[in-house]
């Protein structure tokens, strides 16, 4: 599904030449404007000359053997979210970078959102928020029927665990979480995470695939308001702290904070997906300050990742610092 934007995008791409698109159950949405640009496997693909750069962006459990096939050739790999099925398998699809010298990234396009990176430099470069709280999200809605190898956590909740190191600027310390299996499939549909990084920033994500409409909202509280980003409409707010004050010693003692003024943002927006490739074109064209997700990033969100399904199937806190990624 993912797959066909990414060829959208790369065939009217003035930086691309467009190799192929390799699908064995065909060019179901017709989306390869050349016929003989379709593979029915990676090896036709690379008989036919091994390209500079692909996307893997096959079901989770064939990340690890795409990229085996494509980096024994040297072809550099940009890997579609979830970085892998399990961490073990992250860990030996990065030694497989490492040992053929190719450049890697992964696919965590939410991070191109232009209503995070603008909540992004607003919290932490020009430091709106003061001290941060509170990173919590929201990601809900009805089940993606095409979904087949994972659960939601691997699926979903791995944009947000990414977004919460991301946006705070620290890895995760622990997280407790809590799944539901309503659907009668293997995996879970509905997952709790609450968490703190290591910086003491505490985090929550929610994420489900029953809910009748769909939301993407990301919240990150500070000691000066809260910035809110729908990463559906790429809208920003910026819910600012009042500074009205009471005579009543009484009430003001109970009062708390209260509401300031609200702003939302004009923002300049580009389709995120679009912006992911550009950037991993520039980190491939030997830019070192392109700004991927490496793969060492990956798999700490896979890792992550386990941890939340570690914690609901033991029903305990999962502690994750200093564990070595």
């Amino acid at each position: 599904m993912i797959g066909r934007h990414h060829a959208r995008l790369l065939q009217s791409s003035p930086r691309v030449d467009f190799a192929g698109a390799v699908d064995p159950a065909g060019d179901r949405f017709g989306v390869v404007n050349a016929h003989e640009r379709l593979f029915a496997s990676i090896a036709d693909l690379l008989r036919a000359g091994a390209p500079d750069f692909a996307i893997v962006a096959v079901p989770t459990e064939e990340h690890l053997a795409a990229v085996r096939l494509l980096a024994a050739e040297g072809v550099h790999v940009l890997v579609e979210k979830p970085l892998a099925a399990t961490a073990a398998e992250a860990r030996a699809l990065i030694d497989c970078c490492q040992a053929a010298g190719v450049n890697g990234a992964v696919g965590h396009v939410e991070r191109f959102n232009p209503a995070l990176l603008a909540l992004r430099e607003k919290a932490h470069i020009e430091g709106q928020l003061g001290q941060i709280f509170l990173i919590a999200t929201e990601r809900i809605g009805p089940f993606p029927d095409r979904i087949r190898d994972v659960g939601v956590i691997k699926d979903l909740a791995t944009h947000d665990l990414d977004l919460v190191h991301w946006l705070g600027g620290a890895p995760v310390e622990r997280v407790t979480a809590e799944t539901q299996h309503r659907m009668g499939r293997e995996h879970e549909d509905v997952v709790m995470a609450t968490g703190r990084l290591e910086n003491a920033i505490s985090f929550n994500c929610i994420v489900d695939w029953l809910s009748p409409t769909k939301v993407r909202r990301t919240r990150v509280l500070g000691e000066r308001g809260m910035l809110v980003a729908d990463t559906l409409t790429a809208d920003l707010s910026f819910y600012r702290n009042g500074s009205v004050t009471s005579d009543w010693s009484a009430a003001q003692a109970l009062r708390g904070v209260s509401e300031g003024d609200m702003t939302r943002y004009a923002l300049a927006r580009r389709e995120p997906l679009l912006v992911e490739l550009e950037t991993f074109c520039d980190f491939v064209a030997g830019d070192a300050d392109a700004a991927v997700v490496t793969l060492s990033e990956g798999l700490d969100t896979v890792v992550v990742a386990e941890a939340a399904l570690e914690s609901a199937q033991a029903g305990s806190t999962v502690r994750l610092a200093g564990v070595p990624s």
